[in-house]
């Protein structure tokens, strides 16, 4: 077995607690309780009950760092001690409409002093359906249980299978992604929309999909899959290939030999915006 840390071993217990739940109520699906928080942004009582178990479970483990949830705002913390960041159910729509790809995402923020933002040190996506456990500590490697995970080697385009979110009814701007897909689309394999961006990065960084872009993403939905990216020996950037992915709320996922090619590609389709 490989070595993790004892961070791991927490978040993984933390996951597989919740997991159950969110199975069972996945097989019944149908009679979920549903709300509704805003257009096409579900929220089911499956989402919030995976959540109060992750930081029952985290909380006891670390009891003075803090949240950040999807569901439950901000829990402060220590301000001196890292936080979680937490998206129980990533891939909702999917859960409510039977549909069997979704994740719980749970990532660790270390404080950096003077500095806004902090730094994820630890990310994990677990997927409740397949039992796949998808891990990353900064400096250790991205792996799926005890094996280690590399992004793809390809390194043409019309091999390369590329993921993405397609913006939906008060969410995304579909004329920027409109232009971007008409660049790459002509270019590639194969692009495939999953609707679970967790699950998009880290199958990104198990070599799956060899490339994936999206915006109007949240911090929970990418802080575990960056690392797992990254970690893979993948590059993560906004799409002008910068590092304000989380300013400018865009993502673009790759190996080192796509990079290049798929940056000049998104910025030959927003040059007509």
């Amino acid at each position: 077995m490989v070595a993790h840390s004892g961070l791991i071993t927490v978040m993984d217990r933390a996951a597989r607690k919740a997991a159950p739940r969110l199975r069972r109520d996945f097989n019944e699906v149908q009679q979920l309780q549903v709300s509704r928080k805003g257009p096409a942004d579900f929220v089911s009582m499956a989402d919030k009950r995976a959540e109060q178990t992750l930081v029952e479970e985290l909380k006891r483990a670390r009891p003075d760092w803090g949240f950040i949830l999807e569901e439950g705002g901000e829990i402060e913390g220590d301000p001196a001690k890292p936080r979680w960041i937490i998206d129980p159910l990533d891939g909702t729509s999917n859960f409510l409409h039977g549909l069997p790809h979704f994740a719980i995402s749970i990532a660790v923020e270390e404080p950096r002093p003077g500095q806004k933002r902090g730094e994820v040190t630890q990310g994990l996506v677990y997927q409740p359906l397949t039992d796949e456990s998808f891990w990353a500590e900064k400096g250790r490697g991205a792996w799926l249980h005890d094996r280690r995970l590399r992004v793809s080697a390809r390194r043409e385009l019309s091999e390369s299978l590329v993921a993405t979110g397609i913006p939906f009814l008060g969410h995304g701007d579909i004329r920027e992604w409109t232009a971007i897909f008409a660049a790459i689309a002509p270019e590639v394999a194969g692009i495939r929309r999953f609707g679970s961006a967790a699950l998009d990065l880290a199958w990104v960084a198990a070599g799956r999909f060899d490339a994936f872009w999206e915006a109007d993403l949240n911090i929970w939905d990418v802080a575990a899959g960056i690392l797992l990216v990254r970690e893979a020996g993948g590059f993560v950037s906004d799409f002008r290939g910068g590092d304000r992915m989380h300013e400018r709320n865009e993502y673009l996922a790759t190996n080192d030999g796509l990079a290049t090619r798929l940056h000049k590609l998104v910025a030959q389709g927003l040059k007509g915006l």
